[in-house]
């Protein structure tokens, strides 16, 4: 594919960007339940108009740009306040939760760095439940992640076991507030008197719930202690793009103070260009994010963010009491934000997933893992309130459709052909005959029903559908042999 030749019209290309758009996700409506963050149509509108305005300014340098500075310090500031930090507390404006997440780490890498140089085997210690983003940053600053069991009766971390796990080479615990899986907060306090007794750094991951529980408190929840309210806190991260509702492209990263942010700070002066300093990872980035952000929480407010969990409060405690009354299924543990992930013992959850997006609605699958089973898993949004009875008529219709149809997505030996394979059995020829077993197109595309696939990869070694996801990842991004209007002629 080549680009073309000659330029194409501004009609033809916003027609263009119209068109590839057919297939998303509806961002509004309440019928999603993963990744979209819908506040309404002002919001958008207030969002988009920032965005724009600060698109070509870039944040490369903050004494080019002053107005930059004065929006991450502002929102850094509104965070420090929402999180109960003091005056000595410091952040940055980041890309999004795993950028946070992963200056975290290379902060207390750096810091051991200096502190204990004798380490030479880096260790961070992380729950089962801990994001992702934690072993990705793990991989990239050549660190071992050293993976805990949760309590699994709560889904929380267990401190005991976090405690067990220390070693001379321990630098950093990782704990959650709430779970991404669950929904839960994991015991901050006990972590951090743990912390502080052995002196490694704390991270309180809050990307997805630091924003909003500190609301939940305020209009009667229980909510312990998470943030820098307790002592041992040493780092903090919180999306904004998530449940403040700014646009992708929000997060923070906060540190308890100066000394400790220093080691999150990359400085080249030792090349023949410009001096580079990155208070984090991104270099060169836009304006938009930041600008967009200043503008959502200043034109919502406190009062209007308060509105908004309230509406989300509504939502969760309608949808998980619809839930409980369904004798088919059990909520993992109880969530203590609204995110709420639910399972049965009496059939697959996977054929449900399918029956439910046929109808409008997109709920996310979570494989079993490491205790947890596996489950349907709901990000539940203040849109959420007006579409709750639907979607619940909706999964009860498709619970029993499921259930009369008791069908056997995949068959039991080929599970279990699945289930025997290891790490080194899996080939990249292994992963074509299962492509084209579930339907999959000569172009790589994946029929629309994903069970089958779900069903294999829940009963797969970790190890071995970590291999199958990569060489699928690395088949889905192949650019076009032509290009749009080649191919249609």
């Amino acid at each position: 594919m080549r680009m073309p030749a000659q330029g194409r019209t501004k009609e033809d290309v916003f027609a263009a960007l119209e068109e590839f758009g057919t297939d998303d996700l509806d961002v509004h409506g309440g019928g999603t339940f993963a990744y979209i963050y819908d506040a309404g149509p002002d919001v958008d509108d207030v969002a988009k108009r920032a965005y724009t305005r600060y698109l070509t300014e870039n944040a490369l340098d903050p004494t080019v740009y002053p107005s930059l500075l004065r929006f991450e310090n502002e929102l850094v500031a509104m965070a420090i306040d929402h999180l109960q930090g003091d005056e000595e507390v410091v952040g940055n404006f980041t890309s999004g939760g795993t950028e946070s997440c992963m200056l975290a780490v290379k902060t207390a890498r750096d810091y051991f760095r200096e502190k204990k140089p004798e380490i030479t085997e880096p260790e961070i210690i992380l729950p089962v439940t801990a994001h992702a983003a934690f072993q990705k940053a793990a991989q990239y600053l050549c660190l071992k992640p050293v993976l805990v069991p949760m309590d699994p009766v709560t889904y929380k971390a267990d401190p005991k076991a976090i405690e067990d796990a220390i070693t001379p080479n321990t630098i950093q615990i990782v704990a959650s507030a709430v779970s991404y899986a669950h929904g839960v907060i994991d015991p901050i306090e006990e972590i951090a008197a743990i912390a502080k007794k052995h002196d490694l750094l704390f991270h309180v991951d809050g990307c997805i719930g630091g924003f909003m529980l500190p609301y939940w408190r305020r209009l009667g929840e229980d909510v312990p202690p998470f943030s820098f309210e307790v002592d041992g806190v040493t780092s903090m991260s919180m999306d904004l793009h998530k449940y403040a509702y700014c646009p992708k492209g929000a997060s923070v990263i906060l540190q308890r103070n100066k000394d400790l942010r220093r080691h999150q700070i990359f400085t080249c002066s030792s090349w023949t260009g410009y001096t580079v300093i990155n208070p984090t990872i991104l270099s060169t980035k836009t304006g938009g994010p930041m600008a967009a952000a200043w503008a959502v929480m200043n034109f919502l407010g406190d009062e209007g963010y308060l509105s908004i969990a309230d509406k989300m409060l509504q939502a969760t405690k309608k949808i998980r009491a619809g839930i409980a009354a369904m004798p088919e299924y059990e909520i993992l543990g109880d969530p203590e934000l609204c995110l709420v992930a639910f399972t049965s013992d009496v059939m697959s959850i996977f054929p449900v997933i399918d029956e439910m997006k046929k109808r409008g609605w997109f709920i996310q699958p979570q494989l079993g893992f490491f205790g947890s089973k596996e489950n349907i898993h709901l990000s539940i949004d203040q849109a959420s309130l007006t579409q709750a009875d639907a979607m619940l008529k909706d999964l009860r219709e498709c619970t029993d459709i499921v259930k009369a149809k008791n069908e056997e997505a995949v068959p039991a030996d080929i599970k279990e052909f699945v289930k025997a394979l290891t790490p080194d059995d899996f080939t990249p020829e292994l992963f074509q005959e299962f492509m084209k077993m579930l339907g999959s197109t000569d172009s790589g595309e994946l029929p629309d029903g994903t069970t089958e696939i779900n069903e294999l990869l829940n009963v797969m070694d970790p190890g071995v559908a970590k291999k199958a996801l990569t060489e699928y990842m690395n088949e889905l991004y192949v650019p076009p042999q032509k290009s749009h209007s080649a191919a249609a002629e």
